[in-house]
C-alpha cells in the first residue's frame, strides 16, 4: 500500500465515476478530474488532519495499482475507523483484497493505535462479506433497507467490526 501521487488520477478517475461502485459506497455523484486532482494534491494524507486516508493497493512485482482502501469516519476519541476497499474486476479472487486488508489492520493497530476498525456491507455482496469474515471481521447488526441501490430498492446490510 502506498499513498496517493499525482499518477493516479485517471485510475482514481475512473474507479470514483464507476456507478456500479456506487450501491456500496456513500457517494452517487460522477467526480471531475479537477476535484479529484485537488484532493490528492491538497489532502495531507494524515488521517488525523484529514478525518480520513486513502491508500492505494499495488502488486508487489510491477507496481500495477490494483484498487485501494479507504479509513474513513476516523475517531481518534473512540479509537476506530470505518474500512472501504475497492479491488479492479481484473485483480479480483487473487488474494490482494486478503492482504491489503491486513496491512491496514496492522497499520491501524500499530501507527494509529486503534481498538476497532468497522464496515457496512451490503447483504447481496456475498464476496465482500466473505473477505471481511476471513480477515477476522464479526458481524454485530444486520441493518435491514439500510442501503438504497441505483434501481431505487433497498438492500439490507451487515455492519461488520473488528478488535485490533
Amino acid at each position: 500500500m502506498r499513498a496517493l501521487e499525482p499518477e493516479d488520477l485517471e485510475w482514481l478517475y475512473r474507479m470514483e465515476n464507476d456507478d456500479t461502485l456506487w450501491d456500496c459506497g456513500r457517494s452517487n455523484v460522477p467526480y471531475s478530474r479537477y476535484v479529484l486532482r485537488s484532493y490528492i494534491a491538497e489532502a495531507r494524507h494524515d488521517v488525523y488532519a484529514d478525518g480520513q486516508v486513502r491508500l492505494a493497493v499495488v502488486e508487489q512485482k510491477g507496481q500495477s495499482v490494483v484498487g485501494c482502501v479507504d479509513l474513513v469516519d476516523f475517531s481518534p476519541r473512540h479509537l476506530r475507523a470505518e474500512v472501504g476497499i475497492a479491488i479492479f474486476p481484473k485483480f479480483r479472487r487473487q488474494g490482494y483484497a486478503t492482504a491489503a486488508l491486513r496491512m491496514l489492520s496492522g497499520y491501524a493497530r500499530n501507527y494509529l493505535h486503534l481498538r476497532q476498525l468497522y464496515a457496512v456491507v451490503s447483504g447481496d455482496n456475498v464476496g465482500a462479506l466473505q473477505l471481511f469474515r476471513q480477515c477476522g471481521y464479526d458481524s454485530c447488526a444486520m441493518l435491514p433497507d439500510w442501503l438504497r441501490k441505483n434501481d431505487g430498492t433497498f438492500a439490507q446490510a451487515f455492519l461488520l467490526r473488528c478488535g485490533l
